[in-house]
């Protein structure tokens, strides 16, 4: 039994609510009806978690100077693993209960009753402040009924504050059809609500070293279709688009208000360091990413259609003429992307070059992958000006080769077009990628100062290796990417690159990761002498 919680007490907790998120990921999914009844809760759930748990994994029990305790590190990397994985509004509203028990626990020296219960009561503030419009009858009261009973139980004791969180969440969870009518109606207890309670419950294993004895919510009822309404009273939008964002506090003011005009649903947190996770139920899908184009950065966009979560709608007639456009540098790179049926335009184009190659296509629908930050708005400008001479074009915000092979890689011309883009939009956010390259002058980076010369790895545009050796450099950043998941490695060798360097880190990992599948080609862009993508 622990007398505070430490940092491997906040390791085993996640490690074990993960667990029993996983043990109920179907059950959560079928109680799922509000705000619509997507069945996707315990999913998203468990993938808001498990990223969670990776950010811990990545950790290699360094503290920073910032004063954070050992636990409170460990929180803090849970809360911004949780929000940079966050699906859904349960995986955005989990996230931000995280993240008010790390900015409440990280410089306490020590977590016992009293600290547990004013923490639960910041996470229930910051629940509450990240939906636009709150909906009692959902996870917000149960985290809320959780926080009211730590304060109400009065003590230093952390099992006595842990165990009564837990039993009146349990109790919230009871209440929740008396609150909403289409739990009552669908005779089942909010999904959100139930995944916190085991986490709750994981909590009160971890502390006290025994299993909490609840009664279980009842199991859901039978029922045929259940409509329910969605968080802003609206069943207009057809889609769910989340997406993560590096922005500023100004800009994301705008684009909240910017999205609230475009549909409801509306969810956008941060972690307090630039990197905001957004969420909003919309129809016009490209207008919701082009306006997190123009706030920042958006980056792993998701989109859900609706109406591919409950009973089969009848299919549109597939349309005809579809095409890609994409922007390469590197010759391989240019015929690797050939190869997949693409039109290919040189690296840096203007918004008329671009315009040029969707016209070229001939087909009605075009999608076009940038490959680069940079051309993301370009991109962006020459979809506007297609859609004026009636071609319809949507960008999926790639910003490297590896990103836009992926998405290729899944393209259906049997799916709808929405629905295609969709699953490269998925495919693309699902890889991530790593740049490696020469110094060309002194620098400050996060990974310390560079100078001419060094080696330097960057991952998703930042600087997390600076080595003296290339083949040393490439195969660590591939050890640190693979450290965080992954199945599939591709390696895009630079026109610089050394003699044999893919087949040294092609045998580097088969050795290290014999799971991991790898495939290599010649990019032959320049500076880059080797690009990674991890899947």
């Amino acid at each position: 039994m622990l007398e505070t919680l430490d940092a491997a007490a906040v390791r085993r907790w996640c490690a074990s609510g993960l667990t029993a998120l996983r043990t109920h990921q179907g059950e959560i999914d079928d109680l799922n009806v509000y705000p619509v009844p997507d069945g996707d809760t315990g999913t998203n759930l468990v993938l808001t978690l498990t990223s969670a748990q990776q950010a811990l994994a990545m950790d290699l029990g360094t503290l920073p100077d910032d004063g954070h305790t050992p636990h409170g590190h460990a929180l803090r990397l849970m809360a911004r693993g949780a929000l940079l994985g966050a699906r859904g509004n349960s995986g955005v509203i989990l996230s931000q209960i995280l993240r008010g028990l790390a900015d409440t626990l990280a410089a306490v020296p020590a977590v016992r009753g009293r600290q547990l219960a004013d923490a639960l009561a910041d996470a229930t503030t910051a629940a509450y402040a990240a939906v636009a419009r709150p909906v009692e009858g959902t996870l917000l009261s149960v985290v809320a009924a959780a926080a009211h009973a730590a304060r109400r139980a009065d003590s230093d004791d952390l099992r006595a504050v842990a165990r009564a969180a837990a039993e009146a969440a349990a109790h919230a969870l009871a209440r929740t059809p008396e609150q909403l009518p289409e739990l009552a109606r669908a005779g089942v207890v909010d999904a959100g609500g139930r995944g916190l309670c085991l986490l709750l419950d994981a909590l009160v294993e971890v502390i006290t070293g025994e299993s909490p004895a609840q009664p279980a919510p009842a199991p859901p009822a039978r029922r045929a279709s259940v409509t329910a309404v969605r968080e802003s009273g609206s069943d207009a939008y057809a889609y769910e688009v989340q997406y993560l964002l590096d922005a500023t506090d100004e800009a994301v003011t705008r684009l909240r208000a910017e999205l609230d005009a475009l549909g409801d649903s509306l969810a956008i947190v941060g972690d307090g360091a630039g990197t905001w996770n957004v969420h909003v139920h919309v129809n016009d899908i490209g207008a919701a990413v082009e306006a997190g184009v123009v706030a920042g950065r958006p980056h792993r966009i998701s989109v859900t259609r609706f109406a591919d979560q409950g009973a089969p709608a009848p299919q549109a007639p597939l349309p005809e003429g579809r095409a890609a456009v994409v922007v390469a540098t590197g010759a391989g790179i240019a015929e690797l992307f050939a190869a997949e049926g693409a039109v290919v335009v040189p690296a840096n184009p203007s918004t008329g070059e671009l315009l040029d190659a969707i016209r070229a296509t001939g087909a009605a629908r075009v999608v076009v992958l940038p490959n680069d930050p940079n051309t993301q708005s370009v991109a962006s400008a020459a979809a506007k000006e297609a859609h004026g001479l009636g071609v319809k074009v949507s960008v999926v915000p790639t910003r490297s080769p590896v990103q836009a092979l992926a998405a290729l890689a899944v393209r259906d011309p049997k799916r709808r077009f929405e629905d295609d883009v969709i699953a490269m939009a998925e495919a693309a956010g699902a890889c991530r990628y790593a740049e490696v390259c020469h110094a060309a002058r002194e620098a400050l980076t996060v990974a310390g100062p560079a100078r001419p010369g060094d080696v330097l790895a960057l991952v998703e545009g930042e600087v997390h290796l600076i080595g003296q050796d290339l083949v040393d450099t490439c195969t660590a950043v591939v050890d640190r990417m693979l450290g965080g998941g992954g199945e599939l490695v591709t390696l895009l060798c630079g026109a610089d690159a050394p003699a044999g360097l893919a087949d040294r880190v092609r045998a580097h990992v088969e050795g290290a990761w014999p799971f991991v599948e790898v495939q290599a080609y010649e990019g032959g862009q320049p500076h880059y002498p080797l690009l990674v993508g991890v899947e």
